[in-house]
């Protein structure tokens, strides 16, 4: 067996450092590129989905939190120029994140913490740490739209009263928005 390819083995140290939060300073802006990068995330994602999907009723949170609204407008998502793309998927994933991180000291406070649940939990911080390093990579921040540009519609939210429904939210905002524009700003990025 031979010395993996560089980019092989940079991918693969890349995906090693970044669960942990940690800046993948030499990360190349095509990391985000890789399909296989953003679908490792998804697969967390939607892991934690399932394992809380058991529990339909419970755990519950003990306060509703607000999280973005994943339903996706095709036809006008299409229309979107890929700067109204990356605001949108910034804010999202920054709505998220703070909703996840409510959702872990929510769960903190409870009695007895199911010890699964806590692993989505902090899998779940990790996963969006790491994603919103890799959207700026690719230049994806709020401040990204021109001056002169219409300022975006307001992100449209709902609210999540138990664990399932923040984690199928999650779970839908990385395969749907997330992927969209990542998608869109690769193809002409062209990386």
């Amino acid at each position: 067996m031979g010395v993996p390819e560089r980019p092989t083995l940079l991918l693969l140290l890349s995906l090693l450092l970044l669960p942990l939060g940690l800046p993948v300073l030499c990360a190349p802006p095509r990391l985000i590129c890789d399909s296989r990068v953003l679908e490792r995330y998804i697969l967390e994602a939607k892991e934690a989905e399932n394992v809380t999907m058991g529990c339909a009723e419970g755990p519950r949170l003990s306060e509703n939190i607000t999280v973005p609204d994943t339903k996706v407008n095709f036809y006008a998502w299409k229309r979107m120029a890929v700067e109204e793309q990356a605001v949108e998927a910034w804010q999202g994933l920054s709505l998220l994140s703070e909703a996840v991180l409510r959702g872990q000291a929510l769960l903190a406070n409870s009695s007895q913490p199911p010890e699964t649940l806590q692993l989505h939990i902090d899998k779940a911080i990790s996963g969006l740490r790491s994603l919103t390093s890799l959207l700026r990579v690719l230049g994806a921040q709020e401040s990204l739209l021109p001056p002169d540009a219409t300022p975006p519609a307001p992100l449209r939210t709902l609210t999540v009263d138990t664990f399932c429904k923040l984690f199928r939210v999650y779970s839908n905002f990385l395969r749907g928005k997330l992927k969209l524009y990542t998608g869109e700003a690769c193809r002409r990025g062209d990386r």
